[in-house]
């Protein structure tokens, strides 16, 4: 009776393993048939690098390049504020903090990745978004930095959670035979906590990374939705994700804007994946 039960969970397990995976070749197969679609009408060249977003012109002007770098600047300046804050809190925890204070900036943690992308966007519009207009005299703080700021918290708890997981994970005899060795407690972290737990930690950061790339209520609310090419942080931007929410209510069914927009999904898609496969590389690579 006991390896029938056993039996049956494994086998259910599976078939959930493969279900997942069936159902992202599903989606990936649908973004495909409606957004090669566009191909017909417009070449991968002029669509991936054309430098203007006019979908309703005439001609429509399908050029996703402003997107791309607006995505990527808001991507960079939100990995340049979470990855050191969130690795340097994850060592905290992992390695400084006495259990008490670790268990509520745990729980603290958990609470913060609980907190919707909305509400995370709505507090950036009232608070961050008019310091930053007073902050650098702007015309307006809808800008990149806003959405980098923003963002980057919503980062954190993803490569806080991961890393110290990674740290932890660093077996105790390492920390002993550097301390029989006469390591401090800071050497001992830095040459060989760190380089033991670094695939673990990139892992994290590149999770944090595709967090941060699929995002799409934050950006829309608090990054201008400007679709030029940036010339600075201090500018506004529209990213990817943005311009499919803002914009798939208003395409027509069959039309070029609607392709286009199942397109830029496409690029999304291929984007996040190849985020997730670097992570889980990391995170397998022999040591």
């Amino acid at each position: 009776m006991r390896k029938i039960k056993e039996f049956i969970i494994e086998k259910l397990i599976l078939v959930c393993g493969l279900a997942s995976v069936f159902f992202v070749v599903l989606i990936f197969i649908f973004l495909l048939k409606e957004g090669l679609a566009l191909f017909k009408i417009v070449s991968p060249l002029d669509f991936l690098f054309g430098k203007s977003w006019y979908p309703i012109s005439e001609p429509a002007q399908l050029g996703i390049l402003p997107l791309i770098l607006g995505s990527l600047l808001v991507t960079f300046g939100a990995a340049v504020i979470s990855v050191p804050i969130g690795v340097g809190c994850a060592i905290y925890i992992a390695e400084v903090a006495p259990n008490k204070i670790k268990e509520l900036l745990k729980v603290g943690i958990e609470l913060l990745a609980a907190i919707p992308s909305v509400v995370i966007g709505f507090i950036g519009m009232v608070t961050l978004v008019p310091l930053v207009k007073n902050v650098f005299h702007l015309p307006t703080g809808l800008t990149a930095l806003s959405g980098s700021i923003m963002l980057a918290f919503m980062a954190m708890p993803t490569i806080v959670s991961i890393a110290e997981d990674a740290l932890y994970a660093v077996p105790k005899s390492y920390r002993e035979g550097s301390f029989a060795l006469g390591a401090t407690h800071w050497q001992t972290i830095w040459r060989v906590i760190l380089p033991a737990a670094s695939s673990g930690i990139l892992a994290a950061v590149m999770l944090g990374i595709g967090r941060v790339i699929g995002e799409t209520m934050a950006v829309m609310m608090i990054t201008g939705n400007a679709a030029v090419i940036p010339q600075s942080i201090l500018q506004p931007v529209r990213t990817l994700t943005a311009t499919i929410a803002a914009e798939m209510g208003e395409a027509v069914v069959g039309s070029e804007h609607y392709f286009a927009l199942f397109a830029i999904g496409v690029v999304l898609f291929v984007i996040s994946f190849i985020i997730n496969v670097s992570a889980d590389l990391f995170l397998h690579r022999n040591k």
